[in-house]
């Protein structure tokens, strides 16, 4: 059974860096193994997504879980993948922040009951009781500067116009004290990370061989940094960061950024970040070569990662919100629903409110367009209507003048502004 951490994130491509004889000590017994997010935000994104889901597998697997939350490390920030410094953060706003990611983080891990059952814990309980001499004479002088320099994270950042800080240079060594911590008090002989940490997690085994003698069983292992197809950031859109939390991205939002993975990423996130067995998403894949414009794997995608993170009812909800709104006849598509239904279908999508005194008078157009938060200028709006890519209600709109007025109301209620294929915003009325 606890083989069956390894062999899963084999197959799945979830390997990227590992110490060696990782597979046998996984094989044999029950292994405690954490990963650690520094709470810089009140909710986790879907960049944290990957890391989350390791560690679901590794507890399914029969090992044991560790979840740190950085108290301490986020106050300081690391420069891992980071091209400029951090903004640091006051202690009163780390701490909500922990709480807030520590209810997170129950829905997808098992923190109650059973032998393997996960922990929480705040590194800012240990990093915040050490002296400053101490750390220098009980963890510093185990670190030779030359080493550090050629640390991934701190090389690009030296080599970089900004350069890094000796607060980030430092970094690495808090990150290894708190594998050495884990070790000490908790059996912990594994750290995992995205593969921009393999230069803190070989810090963290360097520094337990030299207080413990290599002797110390611990291990490393990293998945691979996931970027989009453009090579920035996971997790992002034009309008900032897919957050887990659904007051900050509605499932809606979340539901349609997954669908609208490109087929290039589709079948390696499916492996990534499902709960689905081999055999399914092979079919899927299978499925998905033969029909390509039904994009079975994208569908399939989103379901799991919505109803994983959100819920079912959730899901099914943004199902019915992403049905409405691009339905090819959006009058049909409202038709016969209640007041109550139209709120709730419209609820999750993006949407601005206005009051209806604004239609009486007629909203210009290019107005509307800023309004709605589809373009940010007016002259933006203008060549997106000059491009053909602009619609009302699912009807072309090819005139750069002309009024929003109440005519456009459907159901009494909103009309539906949409730039390309895909960005709708609903247009509410009070």
């Amino acid at each position: 059974m606890f083989s069956k951490f390894i062999d899963e994130l084999t197959w799945r491509g979830l390997i990227q860096d590992k110490i060696e004889g990782i597979e046998e000590h996984l094989a044999a017994k029950m292994v405690t193994g954490y990963i650690g997010f520094d709470p810089t935000a009140s909710s986790l994104h879907v960049g944290s997504l990957l890391p989350i889901m390791v560690l679901v597998r590794f507890q399914r697997a029969g090992h044991k879980p560790i979840v740190i939350l950085g108290g301490g490390t986020g106050m300081i920030g690391d420069p891992s993948g980071k091209t400029t410094e951090r903004q640091l953060l006051n202690q009163e706003t780390l701490e909500k922040n922990v709480q807030a990611l520590q209810k997170q983080l129950s829905q997808y891990l098992n923190f109650e009951e059973g032998q393997n059952k996960a922990e929480l814990l705040n590194n800012i309980d240990w990093l915040g009781k050490i002296s400053m001499i101490e750390f220098l004479r009980e963890v510093g002088k185990f670190f030779r500067v030359n080493v550090m320099l050629t640390k991934d994270s701190v090389k690009k950042r030296i080599e970089s116009e900004v350069g890094i800080s000796y607060t980030e240079f430092s970094y690495q060594l808090l990150q290894a004290y708190d594998f050495e911590y884990l070790y000490r008090n908790k059996a912990c002989t594994l750290q995992m990370g995205a593969s921009d940490q393999w230069g803190n997690i070989t810090a963290g085994t360097d520094y337990i061989h030299y207080k413990h003698g290599h002797q110390a069983k611990v291990f490393g292992l990293t998945f691979p940094l996931v970027t989009k197809s453009d090579g920035t950031k996971f997790g992002k859109s034009e309008k900032g960061n897919i957050w887990l939390d659904p007051a900050l991205t509605t499932p809606y939002q979340f539901y349609q950024f997954w669908l609208r993975t490109p087929d290039e990423s589709a079948a390696k996130f499916l492996r990534y970040y499902t709960l689905l067995d081999k055999s399914t998403i092979e079919e899927l894949e299978s499925e998905h070569a033969q029909a390509p414009h039904l994009r079975i794997v994208q569908n399939a995608l989103a379901d799991e990662i919505t109803s994983f993170v959100h819920g079912k009812d959730a899901l099914n909800l943004a199902k019915r919100t992403t049905q409405a709104l691009f339905s090819k006849n959006i009058q049909e598509a409202f038709t016969g629903l209640s007041d109550e239904e139209i709120n709730l279908v419209l609820s999750g999508a993006d949407s601005v409110t206005i009051p209806k005194t604004q239609l009486e008078v007629g909203i210009p157009i290019l107005d509307a367009i800023v309004i709605s938060g589809l373009k940010e200028s007016k002259g933006e709006a203008r060549k997106l209507i000059q491009g053909n890519g602009f619609s009302v209600n699912k009807v072309k709109w090819t005139q750069t003048n002309g009024l929003l007025t109440q005519e456009y109301l459907l159901q009494n209620k909103f009309i539906l502004l949409q730039s390309g294929r895909s960005d709708i915003v609903v247009l509410k009325v009070e």
